[in-house]
């Protein structure tokens, strides 16, 4: 299993042609993989109830190493997104919330969540498995038990489920609070979805409790792939709810900090993309 980026090999980026909904499409799918490679990467620590509590200091050599390791594992993303994304059938890369809502295909095929038989007609390469064993991202023998994914398809699953639920789902009524960055880790070339402050899970319950006004359960704050799933996994829908309903609050907690500091670093040498 892969413990750190820099044991990722360089590897030569693909020159592929995409049109606009493709392009961004593709800046979707990656920043959704990411999130996958990073959940890896990303140990969750135990809860810290602390806050504005200070990170501990770090010199020159250290910070200059973490900086090579987010450029490796960039370039890594970067290389198995074009390859995974090229695979897909075309109305998979074009999709977005029109041409989902238009197509009974479409739904029959990709409803959430994903199966593995969902995934049964990606057709995906044999390459694309071999890569994924090289770098032990699945397991080298999909009959023996493992704590990895068994198959190139179960490995991309969580990506693609993250993929289809970006482009759709509804935008919201307003887009009047639609940030230039993400509020968390900050970076401003990255496409980004709404995360409601106070999960919809809960709204009924907070009301009823008096938490918040119902007036308030609308708000949102814009976040990248990355980020949105961490704040997910970072604590239960009634907690968010209850103590962390605003970008603030979430960014007086070491545990978001720290991840903000290392998220911000990733970046893509191909620049950015036009946001959706």
């Amino acid at each position: 299993m892969i413990t750190s980026p820099t044991q990722l090999l360089a590897v030569p980026q693909p020159i592929t042609i995409m049109d606009e909904t493709e392009g961004e499409n593709f800046a979707v799918f990656r920043d959704c993989l990411s999130t996958t490679l990073l959940e890896k990467r990303n140990t969750k620590s135990e809860p810290k109830r602390r806050r504005r509590a200070k990170a501990a200091p770090t010199n020159a050599a250290s910070e200059t190493s973490q900086q090579q390791e987010a450029e490796e594992l960039a370039d890594f993303i970067e290389y198995l997104a074009h390859e995974i994304f090229e695979n897909f059938p075309e109305e998979l890369k074009e999709i977005d919330y029109r041409s989902w809502r238009n197509s009974q295909d479409l739904q029959d095929q990709f409803s959430l969540p994903l199966t593995m038989d969902s995934l049964e007609s990606l057709n995906l390469p044999l390459s694309i498995s071999e890569t994924l064993k090289t770098y032990s991202l699945i397991a080298p023998d999909p009959t023996l038990s493992s704590s990895l994914p068994p198959t190139a398809e179960a490995f991309i699953l969580p990506a693609l489920s993250a993929y289809l639920g970006t482009l759709t789902t509804a935008p919201p009524a307003t887009r009047e609070t639609r940030a230039e960055e993400c509020e968390i880790c900050e970076r401003s070339w990255i496409p980004l979805s709404y995360h409601h402050l106070i999960p919809r899970f809960v709204h009924e319950k907070v009301v009823k409790r008096g938490w918040h006004k119902k007036e308030d359960l609308q708000n949102v704050a814009w976040l990248c792939g990355a980020c949105h799933r961490f704040v997910h996994h970072f604590k239960n829908h009634e907690e968010l709810a209850r103590d962390y309903y605003t970008v603030e609050l979430l960014l007086a907690e070491e545990e978001v900090q720290q991840w903000a500091n290392w998220a911000s670093k990733l970046r893509w040498k191909g620049g950015g993309v036009r946001r959706r």
